[in-house]
């Protein structure tokens, strides 16, 4: 038979009453609605403005809510928005260099053609041009080959015949990856061109003329004054290349250090003619 305490606790409209024990429960954790007694969840389900209140204090709401907010009052646009227009200090760098690389070409074209303000001195330049092809190189190597009578002669000119064919190949790799244009203003009557030629980086003649003057400074004996016009030689193809308006100045500067490390492939690569007899048996 129930106490008296425990009618008395009764509510006047004839429902339970909730005990000592899980009043106390539910004041230390969230309320489960699995647990909790029908009577509840009917009176949660039914109770619309509790169902509003308990949606706008959800946090996800309230996160929506605060964006939409910021969106409509015309703040702008998100943080992750803002960081994709913000350009990065790369990109700003080499644009920036592509710029003064543009303009400086620009300005030191002074033979690009016959009206320029160094125009008469244009054929010079080209005479230059010349000198600094593959064809004449080519030419001059494998003449040379013929003609050399002594074995070091031979594996000298060898090489330089293989460096000199890979430089061909190299330069119309990259050439043809990059895809640069050639300047605006060059006038296309360069001297024996091909179809790679159209484009610009790197300089093929620079390349050409660094290789060529490291191999030889590194493999003939020359005199001072010798070495010294090697050098120059390699410095005014280069300048040539930009004040007939050929190639920007970034093309000859990788040119210069393509050319360059090209040798060191030489010399990884170097052939005796020992061993390109025996590559000659075998293929044979």
């Amino acid at each position: 038979m129930p106490s008296p305490k425990t009618k008395s606790a009764g509510r006047r409209d004839g429902s339970p009453v909730l005990g000592s024990s899980f009043e106390f429960v539910s004041l230390t954790k969230p309320l489960n609605r699995s647990s909790s007694p029908p009577h509840l969840l009917q009176r949660q389900g039914s109770d619309p403005t509790a169902a509003r209140l308990r949606a706008s204090e959800s946090p996800s709401r309230r996160r929506g809510s605060g964006s939409s907010t910021g969106s409509a009052s015309g703040q702008g646009p998100p943080e992750e928005d803002g960081i994709r227009l913000n350009p990065s200090l790369i990109g700003i760098s080499l644009s920036s260099l592509l710029a003064i690389d543009l303009w400086l070409s620009k300005r030191l074209s002074v033979c690009a053609c016959e009206d320029s303000s160094w125009g008469s001195a244009r054929p010079l330049m080209k005479l230059i041009e010349v000198s600094g092809h593959g064809i004449p190189w080519l030419a001059g190597a494998a003449y040379s080959l013929y003609k050399s009578d002594s074995a070091a002669g031979q594996e000298v000119m060898l090489n330089l015949l293989m460096g000199l064919l890979l430089d061909l190949i190299l330069v119309g790799i990259v050439k043809a990856v990059v895809r640069r244009r050639r300047p605006s203003h060059n006038q296309m009557d360069m001297f024996a061109t091909f179809s790679v030629d159209r484009y610009s980086f790197p300089s093929g003649h620079s390349t050409r003329a660094a290789m060529c003057a490291r191999f030889l400074l590194a493999h003939l004996v020359l005199a001072a004054p010798l070495r010294v016009l090697v050098l120059l030689w390699v410095g005014l193809v280069g300048l040539s290349r930009v004040l007939l308006g050929r190639h920007n100045v970034t093309d000859v500067l990788f040119g210069f250090w393509m050319g360059y490390c090209q040798y060191n492939l030489v010399e990884i690569l170097w052939l005796s003619p020992q061993t390109l007899q025996g590559l000659l048996g075998h293929l044979a």
